[in-house]
């Protein structure tokens, strides 16, 4: 009887640098990795996607439009990949698709959150069968929704004595707390990279800092800093996520109306403020003598966030998740091919000590592939 499983995991995170796809053999709870493929999100798409995420006045139509086509970016991010790995569609159980996040909202009177890319496009121009709409189920249970890869973290790094923390950063940056004999627990701690890549594509007209030779022609600038340091959502407790809706250009450029800095300084600020948000969340959760800081995202190349990193937590062993034998670049794109596996198997795939929602449940809405 065969017990291992393929799956493709699909993640197109806050950044919007690409879509990253990776193709992965699950047995029971051992995940191989097999394959990855980075597949270009258009810079047209791109913009229309940000204008809808900071706010700027939308209809239905346009968020009809731009599910159309990031549901046939998806499939066609899926096909080259299956091209890629010289891997054939019938060989494949189910993808797993986060979607595109355009919109973040677990709090208040009416709580949602939005992911677009039609699945329904992915099922059938891929042959393969789609599961998406992750999020919703535990937010209807009274959970946030997010952060969901700490229980695929939970799968695959096991502390010993000493806490394992492992961070992502993507355009949020989000941490999971594995501690021995403790519950896990997971959140946003605030902007990863976003920030710094909007400052850098408005000024150089890139879409990141490579290498952070943009930052590191700056200094840090104490007095922004302690401002940024303000914001509100930073002092909130746990379970808690963000996205673009709240650290984005325009609250920035808002901010940056109080202080007349050049752009390196405010560049250099702003990495500052990404590793001291995530460092004084870390170093709440020290246990043992060997505590770990595994890093993956995007982030994890940025050499300076590193850095300060390792100088913010002398009393822990900083490093990228690839010195523990999974690629940083393919982590998330990985945990959703498991969040799949998982709705599949209609087993749980949330974490309620994380998300706070009110009990377990399996996530995820399956989309047939027509045969």
């Amino acid at each position: 009887m065969r017990t291992k499983q393929r799956f493709i995991g699909v993640m197109s995170g806050t950044s919007m640098d690409g879509v990253d796809t990776a193709l992965v053999d699950i047995d029971a709870d051992a995940i191989q990795f097999i394959a990855s493929h980075e597949y270009p999100m258009p810079d047209s798409l791109k913009q229309r996607l940000l204008n809808v995420c900071i706010g700027q006045q939308t209809n239905l139509a346009e968020i009809g439009e731009l599910d159309h086509l990031l549901g046939h970016l998806f499939a066609d991010a899926v096909n080259a990949l299956l091209q890629h790995a010289n891997c054939k569609a019938d060989d494949v159980t189910a993808i797993g698709n986060h979607g595109q996040t355009v919109y973040h909202r677990p709090n208040g009177s009416a709580p949602f959150t939005m992911q677009l890319g039609d699945a329904n496009i992915i099922a059938t121009k891929t042959g393969i069968d789609t599961v998406a709409d992750f999020r919703r189920k535990d937010m209807a249970l009274g959970g946030q929704g997010a952060p969901l890869v700490p229980a695929f973290h939970q799968s695959i790094f096991q502390p010993t004595n000493s806490s394992v923390v492992v961070l992502n950063i993507g355009g949020i940056a989000n941490i999971s707390i594995l501690r021995p004999n403790q519950a896990v627990i997971g959140y946003d701690t605030g902007p990863g990279n976003m920030l710094m890549d909007a400052w850098c594509d408005k000024h150089l007209g890139k879409k990141f800092d490579k290498n952070a030779q943009f930052a590191m022609q700056g200094e840090l600038n104490q007095a922004l800093l302690t401002q940024l340091l303000e914001e509100p959502y930073l002092a909130l407790n746990a379970p808690k996520s963000t996205g673009r809706e709240l650290f984005n250009l325009p609250w920035l450029e808002a901010i940056l109306s109080q202080h007349s800095l050049s752009a390196p300084d405010v560049q250099r600020t702003l990495c500052e403020y990404t590793a001291m948000t995530i460092a004084n969340e870390v170093k709440r959760y020290q246990v043992g003598e060997t505590p770990e800081l595994l890093v993956c995202g995007g982030g994890a190349r940025n050499p300076l966030i590193m850095s300060r990193l390792a100088d913010l937590l002398s009393e822990w062993a900083v490093m990228p998740t690839d010195k523990k034998g999974v690629d940083s670049d393919n982590m998330e794109a990985m945990a959703f091919a498991w969040l799949a596996q998982r709705r599949m198997a209609n087993l749980p795939s949330n974490l309620p000590e994380v998300t706070g929602a009110s009990k377990p449940a399996s996530l995820g809405v399956l989309y047939f592939a027509e045969q």
